[in-house]
């Protein structure tokens, strides 16, 4: 199934029903006397936030969705049906943006239904307009319309801990390795085409989860590889764990790596700057790990590790994500710096 993180859609709330206008055969009463009912009221526009869900794939080939319109009042004073409420299921993290101005009108970041348009209300039947010098009205009010509005849903996962890094630094064979989340993997580039989540678990009471971000790589902010398209799946979290290899396929560094990750992750505070709520990712917290350890020698690790941090200012911690190599030792960080961020 594929991945949809961002979709249009044309939402509108059902008119009200129609008053009616009628009158009930009755001796003695004029012209029989008014009995119009009012009519119904037009369905609402809910968002629920469904946890189960993970993708916007099912708004998929949608474009306009309507809540019912009420049904119109009739004789005998009945009121009309109200048109049934329309509830959009969404996944958890999904910004509602308005199409025209780009403001945020929902950040669904807890499980609950938000309600977004109310239907129309149902018109006064002729009954609600008897009076003593007006004993037989003949007009009722008509529904009044339901609201219509162009959003925009946008996906962010929720995740305690970004996953970044260039491709087959050894992204989806850690989260593999530290959680129950199970992606594609294989030696070439770009395996992992969606984010991958997964729920590391400490012990029976705490757990965080790690998002798995793919497809950036030196020149993704103009387009190159997958482009930058996934970065907004990080933009909740609460630090990066920066996964750089010791071993580069095109020859370069370590230190090369992480710098291209890093310009990347500037150009997109640019271009998104201007956003409501956006917070830069390039000045995030960061946990610098050098993974694929197994490929080198002890002596040469150490060199790696002295130079990196000269270099770029991080002291890394060291792992084999194939091998499990020092990965408790990672997980009981990553532990301690979502735990202590919690409570701070």
């Amino acid at each position: 199934m594929r991945f949809v993180d961002e979709v249009t859609l044309t939402l509108s709330s059902g008119h009200g029903g129609a008053g009616a206008v009628s009158f009930r055969r009755e001796a003695m009463v004029p012209r029989g006397g008014p009995d119009g009912g009012e009519g119904g009221r037009g369905g609402h526009v809910y968002f629920v936030v469904s946890p189960s869900l993970n993708s916007l794939v099912h708004f998929r080939g949608k474009k306009h969705l309507k809540a019912e319109d009420g049904r119109p009042g009739s004789g005998q004073n009945r009121t009309g049906r109200d048109g049934l409420d329309l509830r959009i299921h969404v996944p958890l993290g999904t910004q509602v943006r308005d199409k025209e101005s780009g403001a945020v009108i929902f950040d669904l970041s807890q499980p609950g239904e938000y309600l977004f348009l109310k239907g129309g209300r149902g018109g006064k039947g002729n009954f609600f307009f008897r009076s003593s010098v007006n004993q037989a009205p003949e007009y009722a009010q008509p529904g009044e319309p339901g609201e219509t509005r162009t959003v925009i849903l946008e996906l962010k996962l929720i995740a305690d801990v970004g996953i970044i890094g260039l491709p087959n630094a050894g992204k989806s064979t850690l989260i593999s390795r530290i959680s129950a989340a199970r992606p594609k993997i294989a030696d070439y580039p770009f395996t992992t085409l969606t984010p991958n989540l997964g729920v590391v678990k400490i012990d029976d009471w705490n757990s965080f989860v790690v998002a798995d971000i793919p497809g950036l790589i030196k020149g993704a902010s103009r387009g190159a590889g997958l482009g930058i398209q996934f970065l907004k799946h990080v933009e909740r979290t609460k630090f990066f764990l920066h996964l750089v290899s010791v071993w580069q396929p095109d020859g370069s560094t370590p230190e090369r790596a992480f710098f291209d990750i890093q310009e990347e992750l500037a150009q997109y505070d640019q271009l998104n700057a201007d956003k409501e709520g956006f917070f830069p990712l390039s000045g995030r917290p960061q946990l610098v790990v050098l993974n694929k350890i197994d490929l080198c020698e002890e002596e040469e690790l150490v060199r790696i590790k002295q130079r990196f941090q000269e270099i770029v200012g991080y002291e890394p911690l060291a792992i084999s994500a194939v091998t499990g190599k020092n990965i408790s030792q990672l997980v009981e960080e990553l532990a301690h710096r979502v735990f202590n961020q919690d409570k701070g």
